[in-house]
């Protein structure tokens, strides 16, 4: 087993490499020069020259490349003399256009995007699972139907429509809801939860239906394998023989995921953030895209990199826990 935590930290070490090596590339290589865009339209070719000079863009690729990764872990120095800045570790960058810490912004906009993730996250696997289950367990009934439609609905139905649907009827008519302004979670539990509700529903409605259909379909076709046969021929209670036989290897693909899922979430969930006004990394990406603020993209790009290689080997424990044949192979 350590051996096999120890392959996958050297893979995980080698891919964050090579996503900050393809990022840079494309956003400060590939991309128009940065320092036209941070001098604006009124500019002189010397002050685009300082520029590139305080940013270490007239540099030699690899200079800036390693000036940049060793600004993650080091810190960094922008300009030099009475002018330098200092960039406190780990460095991402200033943004061009507000000129602030990228890594400060991210701080600010995390705690809202992991509120939206996480709720949304517990709702849709407790709700997409059970239905997936009975589903399943009631092939063939009305619950069985009902729940494949409404799972067809939630994949059909585009995130931003359910949306405005759920604003309009929960917070304008109804007023059951107000409308979602982050609170933090310290400050007042039971607004913080009104304040996220509708997020976690749309998020939750989308999710949920893949995970009810993938549910489904996977203890559906465990309960035919030959060993659930077997372990029914011998008579074993139905309850026991689907805790035992069944579960654990129809879930093992949704544990997969899960994981896969939420921590591409833990890197903004651009649309949704957006449409409700939620000032998270998804809606923080979405504004730097529109003004083509490329230290605030790429900074948005590792960050949902990280988590998602992160969730990748968080899932690799967990399949090596729940799958003794992962374990016997990395034995």
């Amino acid at each position: 087993m350590i051996r096999y935590l120890t392959e996958r930290l050297l893979a995980v070490t080698v891919v964050l490499f090579l996503v900050c090596l393809f990022t840079f590339v494309i956003f400060f290589v590939l991309s128009p020069d940065p320092a036209v865009q941070i001098c604006g339209k009124t500019c002189t070719p010397e002050r685009i020259d300082q520029i590139r000079a305080n940013l270490g863009l007239d540099e030699p690729f690899t200079t800036q490349f390693f000036g940049f990764l060793g600004g993650l872990f080091l810190g960094r120095t922008y300009g030099e003399g009475a002018g330098a800045i200092e960039c406190a570790t780990p460095c991402l960058g200033y943004s061009f256009q507000s000129s602030q810490s990228v890594w400060d912004m991210v701080l600010t906009r995390l705690p809202v995007s992991v509120s939206v993730a996480v709720g949304a996250a517990v709702l849709w696997l407790l709700s997409g699972v059970a239905a997936g289950l009975v589903s399943a367990f009631k092939r063939g009934t009305w619950l069985d139907r009902t729940a494949m439609v409404a799972a067809l609905s939630g994949i059909s139905i585009p995130n931003y429509v359910l949306a405005l649907v759920l604003q309009y009827v929960l917070v304008v008519q109804l007023q059951w809801l107000p409308f979602p302004q982050p609170v933090p979670l310290s400050e007042s539990p039971g607004r913080w939860f009104l304040a996220y509700l509708m997020p976690w529903m749309v998020l939750a409605f989308a999710y949920a239906s893949m995970y009810a259909r993938l549910t489904r379909a996977n203890v559906i076709e465990t309960l035919g394998e030959n060993f659930v046969r077997t372990a029914r021929a011998k008579g074993l209670a139905p309850r026991l023989l689907v805790r035992r036989h069944a579960l654990r290897p129809a879930l093992t693909p949704v544990i997969t995921l899960f994981g896969m899922d939420f921590a591409g979430l833990l890197g903004g969930a651009l649309i949704t953030e957006t449409v409700f006004g939620l000032n998270g990394v998804g809606k923080m990406a979405a504004d730097a895209i529109a003004k083509n603020d490329q230290p605030v993209i790429m900074a948005v790009t590792l960050l949902a990199a990280f988590f998602v290689i992160i969730g990748n080997v968080i899932v690799d424990l967990a399949y090596a826990g729940l799958d003794p044949r992962v374990r016997v192979r990395a034995a």
